[in-house]
């Protein structure tokens, strides 16, 4: 009886320092996410006021013609995957691959009709043991992420598209809506939505050299925020995941330590009605 009751209480001690490491980690997920969460807002107005202007100049300027904004015969289909470097964040990445996954096996019949780009050890990992060849990737980046951290990635992304290595390119992502939901999100980054149309009123610019120039600049540059955006998004969600997953673990550590405590009150009260009854067998007897 008292190495099972050595056992518990070993068992308890073991829970309340897990506990512990959970509590500490939805904490500082919890402050990590407010931060998370800004910059993911703040990116929206620049990329938005950016589409504003590409708006402008398109329907300003009739005939222009872009290969990022020019739809083609899909042969092969880009895709760029975003995950994190870490894990204890209960189904973030799981959710984003396993709707890359269900879109391959759905859209695709073998590995020559598609490209993959990853965000994250956590997306590198998995497909590098699944065998499935990847184009590009980065790893790395930190809980404050910036656009350096992503524009090799981005500017691959999009020059194999102009190139024609492939004919569309999609972004996968959690889409952050607060810190108990983020939705696995698949969205077409390229060819680029009809742009044309979509501002309000045309202003009169002129553009130096021209305004087929100036796109040729500011339409690789939103490809770019978009996908910055998006990973953003990501870390806002992988923050709001992991506070979530943790403050789950907490509550479970705390139910495991309940149930090991009422265990050992349990066991002790046997011993000791055990020893009371020896007890009194012993006097009974003398």
């Amino acid at each position: 009886m008292a190495k099972g009751m050595r056992e518990i209480k070993r068992q308890i001690k073991s829970t309340e320092n897990t506990k512990q490491i959970t509590k500490a980690m939805e904490l500082v997920s919890a402050a990590n996410l407010k931060r998370a969460q800004r910059q993911a807002e703040a990116s929206r107005p620049y990329s938005d006021k950016m589409k504003e202007v590409i708006s402008s100049i398109a329907a300003g300027s009739k005939g222009i013609k872009h290969p990022m904004l020019q739809s083609r015969e899909i042969k092969r289909t880009g895709y760029l995957v975003i995950t994190s470097d870490r894990g204890l964040a209960g189904g973030y990445n799981s959710s984003v691959l396993r709707k890359v996954m269900n879109t391959i096996k759905e859209k695709h019949r073998s590995a020559d009709e598609y490209a993959i780009f990853v965000v994250g050890s956590k997306g590198r990992d998995f497909f590098v043991k699944r065998n499935i060849p990847i184009v590009g990737q980065v790893t790395g980046i930190g809980d404050n992420p910036a656009f350096a951290d992503v524009k090799a990635i981005a500017n691959s992304a999009v020059n194999k598209f102009v190139e024609g290595e492939y004919d569309e390119l999609y972004i996968v992502y959690n889409r952050f809506v607060n810190a108990i939901t983020q939705i696995p999100t698949e969205k077409r980054l390229l060819p680029l939505e009809q742009v044309e149309g979509t501002a309000g009123a045309v202003s009169n610019y002129e553009y130096e050299p021209s305004a087929e120039g100036v796109l040729e600049v500011l339409l690789p540059r939103y490809a770019e925020t978009l996908i910055y955006s998006a990973v953003l998004e990501g870390k806002a969600s992988e923050f709001g995941a992991r506070m979530t997953a943790m403050g789950n673990a907490t509550k479970n550590a705390t139910k495991m330590i309940a149930n090991y405590t009422l265990s050992y009150n349990r066991a002790r009260q046997a011993a000791i009605t055990q020893e009371i009854s020896e007890i009194v067998g012993g006097a009974n007897a003398l």
